[in-house]
């Protein structure tokens, strides 16, 4: 067995593992936390971390334990991650504050929550762990490291709604979004604070004004995220090529990297 499969085989069962542990664990780790601390914010976020640990397990067992933060890509600058994130979102803000009413009744827990952990835990297990490491430690190119994740991340979506047309738009933008995430990872260096900060803005933008109930949004709504995903993309390959850095995901590393 060969170094590619052991670590897809460890992928897998940590993935696994993991998707087992959400299902069956999660709401019952969150309540006991929520009975101790009476706060469900912290509680989400507790069981996110509990929940995700075999993913954290998988990532030792690939890599060196000292390469534990770099295999997720969280050694890289929080700093450059927020200030792209900041600059790519500002038409969303400006947009939406124009055109929506700011929610007053958002609470701390909506923040924590739909913010934080979403944008952390959802970058983190999907995007630096699911993704990430196969395209990494792997022959697997771009398509094939991101599909299932991506398709994983577009279904989490779907409680959003029980209207066939709507719930077909989340799963779209939402799947979509997976592939954004991931690409935007791996062109900044695998710097998982970038799709992360990302993440997390787009979703205080959708949260602290009155956009819509759930992931697809309207038409004015997604001109201005549309215009925030265009300059993500700009941005970042204008980056690479002022500092003559070739991108990651080309031609030759689309399905299996040569």
């Amino acid at each position: 067995m060969n170094k590619s499969t052991k670590v897809l085989i460890t992928i897998l069962i940590s993935f696994g593992l993991y998707f087992i542990f959400d299902d069956i664990l999660f709401k019952d780790i969150r309540r006991w936390f929520f009975d101790l601390t009476n706060q469900l914010g912290t509680s989400h976020i507790i069981s996110y971390l509990i929940t995700g640990v075999p993913l954290f397990i998988g990532t030792l067992l690939i890599g060196k334990k000292t390469d534990f933060f770099q295999n997720l890509g969280l050694d890289k600058s929080i700093i450059k991650g927020f200030l792209f994130a900041l600059v790519c979102t500002l038409p969303m803000y400006i947009g939406f504050s124009i055109l929506f009413e700011f929610n007053a009744n958002i609470k701390i827990n909506t923040i924590l929550i739909g913010v934080v952990a979403a944008g952390f835990f959802e970058e983190l297990y999907y995007r630096g762990f699911l993704f990430g490491l196969p395209f990494r430690k792997t022959k697997l190119g771009f398509i094939l490291s991101i599909f299932f994740g991506a398709l994983y991340f577009g279904l989490l979506h779907l409680y959003q709604s029980t209207e066939f047309n709507e719930l077909l738009g989340i799963f779209l933008i939402t799947f979509l979004g997976g592939i954004l995430f991931a690409w935007v990872y791996a062109e900044w260096n695998f710097n998982i604070w970038v799709p992360v900060f990302l993440h997390m803005l787009m979703n205080l933008a959708w949260e602290l004004f009155s956009v819509s109930d759930n992931a697809l949004g309207g038409f004015y709504a997604n001109v201005f995220r549309f215009v925030t995903i265009g300059l993500v993309i700009i941005l970042t390959v204008l980056y690479k090529k002022r500092n003559g850095i070739d991108l990651t995901v080309n031609k030759k590393a689309l399905l299996i990297q040569k």
